[in-house]
């Protein structure tokens, strides 16, 4: 997780101390807005896995209301009735503050800079150590492997044409399959030795962990629909 330095504007900036862990979150030294304790990974819906926080209204009145900036661009509005934001990071540094006026403003920094040359964003893990040969990527560790080009198919999860892949157990290793972040299955080399995984919109993050460390693939789902062929 990147460092997250905290500043407030409240006539003049200082720095903010008030860390509540428990929650994972940053209260402002305003005492009324927050903002995330640091980067979050989740699925943007157009473009996929990409940095995030949460930011807004700390403990709101009932008449409370304020604006999220990102970047000195106004993103959200917050109130008593919808008092938190989503804010999607660019890439390096991003100042976010949430103002309720112009004399009380809190600003949060967060550092969401890419690790290597032509990473899409920092939620996006370096693969540049798996093999490419054709329609097949293995990983680093040779414990599994995937297809490259997506197919299309209907996902039974959702009764739509999404765009997949298929993931592969290069042996008798029991991988644990995620996408995305979210648990999808276990694949053992024997009995169950590859999955198919549905794409979604944007850049999907497919991974298969071990105790011996994690397997990552990275494949744009587009949009996350397709044409099925006739």
């Amino acid at each position: 997780m990147k460092s997250l330095e905290v500043l407030a504007m409240i006539g003049m900036a200082w720095i903010a101390t008030a860390t509540s862990a428990a929650t994972g979150i940053i209260v402002g030294p305003s005492g009324t807005t927050y903002a995330s304790a640091g980067l979050l990974c989740a699925v943007n819906p157009v473009s996929g896995m990409a940095p995030m926080i949460q930011a807004g209204l700390y403990n709101p009145r009932k008449n409370a209301g304020g604006t999220v900036w990102l970047n000195d661009a106004p993103v959200a509005n917050v109130t008593f009735v919808s008092p938190d934001a989503t804010v999607w990071l660019a890439n390096g540094t991003n100042s976010v503050r949430v103002a309720l006026n112009r004399r009380t403003a809190d600003r949060y920094v967060f550092d969401a800079t890419v690790t290597y040359p032509g990473q899409p964003n920092v939620c996006i893990p370096d693969t540049r150590t798996n093999t490419v040969s054709g329609e097949t990527e293995t990983s680093a560790s040779g414990r599994s492997y995937a297809t490259v080009t997506p197919g299309c198919a209907v996902n039974p999860l959702t009764g739509r044409a999404q765009p997949f892949i298929n993931l592969f157990d290069n042996g008798s290793y029991l991988l644990n399959v995620s996408v995305n972040n979210v648990a999808l299955t276990q694949l053992n080399g024997t009995t169950r030795t590859h999955t198919p995984v549905f794409l979604g919109a944007g850049l999907n993050v497919i991974s298969a962990a071990n105790a011996s460390g994690t397997d990552n693939y990275v494949r744009d789902g587009a949009g996350g629909t397709c044409t099925l062929s006739q």
